[in-house]
């Protein structure tokens, strides 16, 4: 199986990637994922969803709901940043920007002089370490090799630091096996009570639900979709008839079910 997550290699992406796939391959952005894989280029992708301290992906969430496919697997892997240089003369430090975002406090109380610099993955700020000496990068400790030095660990800001990955198929993969169901909705309309209404669906037959986010349509300035994680899987009858009476309350828009799956914990 080919898998495509966020490169280059080395990113947290790439190593839960490496749980899913032995052959890993890498784009620059996570819709550049997400539609390679509704292309069929790719049998899977991997993109990160939701983090402990800075919350959800955005891009992530908007990917999925603009591309046809399936969610097969739930990846978590704990998140261990570490502060890579040359040595400790650097002025700026490069990342991704929820790796600044993770560490922001740290930065601020040991390096609040350096200037901050948001790049496409951690993996790239650690490569701007490398090619200059007034660059430090924040990424996992295994990528100082044999030119960077770590000059600080674990340096985010909460020890439960921790980061969930998709792992994206195309639609044809869709399974109603599993713990966890992903389903977005799309209500098409606005008035009071339709959010309760929805909500009713998942609380009157007890399912609990993980999350939920809304996100703009872009169809109009005040106009959402939302993100369901519901802790159920399609084969069970009552999460079915959730799904039914979601789509028939918003018989006006629509209800994309990117299927069911399992949670796998990644520690290395």
């Amino acid at each position: 199986m080919n898998a495509i997550t966020l490169g280059p290699a080395g990113t947290y992406s790439h190593r839960a990637a490496r749980a899913v796939a032995a052959e890993v391959s890498f784009r620059e952005s996570v819709t550049a994922i997400v539609d390679a894989v509704a292309d069929g280029e790719f049998e899977r992708g991997v993109v990160p969803i939701e983090n402990s301290i800075e919350g959800s992906v955005t891009e992530s969430l908007d990917a999925l709901a603009d591309y046809d496919v399936a969610v097969t697997r739930e990846v978590v892997t704990p998140i261990r940043h570490a502060l890579l240089a040359q040595d400790d003369a650097f002025e700026v430090v490069a990342s991704h920007s929820q790796a600044l975002a993770q560490c922001r406090n740290w930065l601020e109380s040991n390096y609040p002089d350096a200037g901050l610099e948001a790049v496409a993955s951690t993996a790239r700020g650690v490569e701007r370490a490398r090619e200059d000496a007034r660059v430090a990068g924040i990424g996992h400790p295994d990528n100082t090799g044999d030119d960077l030095e770590i000059l600080a660990a674990d340096i985010q800001d909460r020890t439960s630091n921790a980061t969930r990955f998709l792992v994206v198929a195309p639609e044809s993969a869709r399974a109603d096996a599993g713990g966890k169901t992903t389903l977005i909705v799309y209500p098409n309309a606005n008035y009071p009570g339709l959010l309760l209404e929805l909500l009713e669906a998942f609380a009157d037959r007890n399912l609990n639900l993980s999350r939920i986010e809304s996100r703009p349509s872009g169809e109009r300035l005040g106009d959402y979709l939302f993100h369901f994680d519901v802790d159920a899987g399609l084969y069970e009858d009552h999460m079915a008839k959730a799904v039914e009476d979601v789509e028939a309350i918003t018989d006006k828009g629509w209800v994309k079910v990117l299927g069911s799956y399992d949670t796998e914990h990644v520690l290395d």
